[in-house]
């Protein structure tokens, strides 16, 4: 748990160091070009949506939990980070199949986070991975849109953008169902039923 939690707190480090010299150097960043501002605002905002509300509403109030859910905010913070730090190194652009790993296990991470830091304990496999797909897809369709919005459309990628998006939305709903599998596996005592 412990390793969890400093897990947790230097992935949030890292993510405010890239962002912050993202900032201060943009040229170097990776992310020039490729929506910087929105990502700017979005991955903080990503990365603290757990914490957020926890201090907001969970602390008190959670049925789920006693304690802060480390596992689940680490979950829900390596995205926003490791999509910098591929960006940082230019792993997007020089790696044939980068973007598609991203998309698969990142949307994975996203999506385990969110089931183990929401979703009751005790759910059906079935209803458990109705949830991830309907978060993962979810996610996966809101991201395509602000790609689009923000850099796609005005760039030399709007050429493939069809092909990709439609790859990146499978990959990503792919990674959601493989997450809502494993934490249901997870999650299974011997007294929960599969559906």
């Amino acid at each position: 748990m412990r390793l969890t939690r400093y897990g947790a707190l230097l992935a949030k480090v890292l993510l405010l160091g890239l962002l912050l010299s993202a900032l201060i150097w943009p040229d170097l960043s990776g992310i020039k070009g490729k929506a910087s501002t929105a990502r700017l605002v979005v991955y903080p905002l990503g990365a603290m949506v757990l914490p957020l509300w926890w201090w907001a509403y969970g602390r008190t109030r959670s049925k789920l939990h006693r304690t802060f859910p480390w596992s689940a905010d680490l979950l829900m913070t390596l995205p926003w980070l490791i999509d910098l730090v591929g960006n940082r190194l230019n792993l997007f652009d020089t790696i044939g199949w980068w973007d598609d790993a991203m998309h698969f296990v990142l949307w994975g991470f996203l999506t385990a986070g969110v089931l183990l830091a929401f979703a009751p304990e005790g759910l059906p496999r079935g209803l458990t991975v109705f949830t991830a797909l309907g978060f993962g897809t979810t996610a996966a369709v809101v991201w395509e849109v602000g790609e689009y919005v923000t850099f796609v459309r005005n760039s030399p990628e709007l050429q493939t953008a069809y092909t990709d998006t439609l790859g990146d939305l499978t990959l990503g709903t792919l990674g959601a169902l493989l997450a809502g599998l494993i934490v249901h596996r997870f999650r299974r005592t011997p007294s929960t039923s599969n559906v």
